[in-house]
């Protein structure tokens, strides 16, 4: 699936990190990764750490996929809010979903300072506010279920967030725990980093055929080399929609657009992600260079064409939007792309096994939290290769 259209900024700021070779020779290994993304790539340090013997594979360049498009705003909120995910799913997976994304940025955080990283991490906060009058009452609810949930959250009112932000809007939740990053910068140096303690990585390699045989899986790549596996996990977003049998996403195309360096914003904006309750919901966020990046206007999915086709209608829309809540941003667009994304029933990933797929496990890590299911479906899926299921198995799993 062509999941991404012209060139997003990241792959340009970044240009060729570091390269991999394609897999033309016969190997064997412990646990086989598919997918070599920033998903991918938290799921092999994961392993790596615990003494996996692993390879990657991915049938693009590294991070070419979803990770290069990707806004990399990191929130713990969800895209259900947490007084609806209660009712859907009951309280106690409700917040410990919640909780778990709060904790990933911080584990985040850590692992950009273990392994050196340049991928620009930034610790945030988050405001979340009203796109309209009437969502203030539902708003608020959701202020109070995040506040009795024990997060440090404070309501904003109308006043509060025109003098704080230049924010024209009816009131918000200000949020303590949020952050930004660089994914496609990070993937790239959590691989290299993990090529150095025995990782295997080849790109432009494509699994074609999985054979479930008694004393392992035997994978048939494109190039025609074959591998011979304990295990099989799948980090492959919503591309694995398409070998799955029951459908568990919803594909969406979004929108976004970065200003030039120059361009003026107020400086409180640089340490804040923002988002509104419009469906769909516009969101902002600055770079580490000082950037303003815009996205929205997501709609259904059709075809690859149909959403490049939209995008300069899309941009012109994004611009407007922004306007109507920042009037004193000026925003002179530098770089502007779409893309694919999936949307699940409950805003909440699907990470575990399959009862279709033996021996195999699957992180997908869904919606706009994607980097932080990602960061705690990786130590989940190592926790079940060790028969140490995880509370929150119960609630990620298919079928649900």
């Amino acid at each position: 699936m062509d999941i991404r259209s012209n060139e997003p900024f990241w792959l340009v700021k970044n240009g060729i990190k570091y390269t991999y070779p394609s897999l033309r020779a016969n190997l064997d290994c412990e646990v086989l990764v598919v997918g070599g993304g920033i998903t991918g790539a938290l799921m092999v340090h994961a392993l790596i750490k615990k003494g996996y013997n692993t390879v990657l594979i991915d049938k693009r360049e590294i991070a070419n996929g979803s990770t290069s498009a990707t806004t990399s705003m990191l929130q713990y909120e969800i895209d259900v809010p947490l007084y609806k995910l209660k009712t859907l799913i009951g309280e106690q997976g409700a917040i410990a979903s919640y909780k778990a994304c709060r904790t990933a940025i911080y584990k985040l955080e850590s692992l950009v300072q273990e392994i050196g990283s340049e991928c620009g991490f930034e610790k945030k906060d988050s405001v979340y506010f009203a796109g309209r009058r009437k969502d203030i009452s539902w708003l608020k609810k959701e202020y109070e279920a995040r506040k009795s949930a024990g997060f440090e959250v404070r309501w904003l009112d109308k006043e509060e967030l025109s003098t704080a932000y230049g924010l024209l809007a009816e009131g918000g939740i200000l949020s303590a725990d949020g952050g930004s990053l660089d994914a496609f910068c990070l993937a790239h140096e959590l691989l290299h980093y993990n090529s150095k303690k025995g990782l295997r990585v080849f790109d432009k390699t494509e699994l074609k055929k999985v054979k479930y045989e008694k004393d392992g899986i035997r994978v048939t790549l494109d190039t025609g080399a074959e591998l011979k596996v304990g295990k099989i996990i799948y980090c492959t977003g919503y591309e694995t929609q398409s070998m799955l049998p029951d459908k568990v996403v919803n594909l969406k195309s979004t929108y976004a657009m970065i200003s030039e360096s120059a361009d003026p914003h107020a400086k409180v904006c640089e340490n804040t992600l923002f988002w509104n309750t419009d469906s769909p919901y516009l969101y902002m966020r600055t770079t580490a260079d000082g950037r303003l990046l815009v996205g929205g206007e997501d709609e259904n999915f059709k075809n690859a064409t149909r959403r490049d086709l939209l995008l300069n209608k899309k941009k012109d829309k994004l611009i407007k939007t922004l306007k109507k809540y920042l009037p004193d941003v000026t925003f002179i667009e530098d770089f502007c792309w779409c893309g694919t994304f999936g949307e699940t029933k409950d805003g909440l990933p699907y990470i575990g096994r399959h009862p279709k797929f033996p021996d195999s496990y699957f992180l997908l890590g869904f919606g706009g939290n994607g980097i932080t299911f990602s960061v705690t479906g990786a130590e989940m899926i190592t926790d079940m290769m060790e028969g140490k299921p995880d509370l929150l198995s119960h609630y990620f799993r298919f079928q649900r």
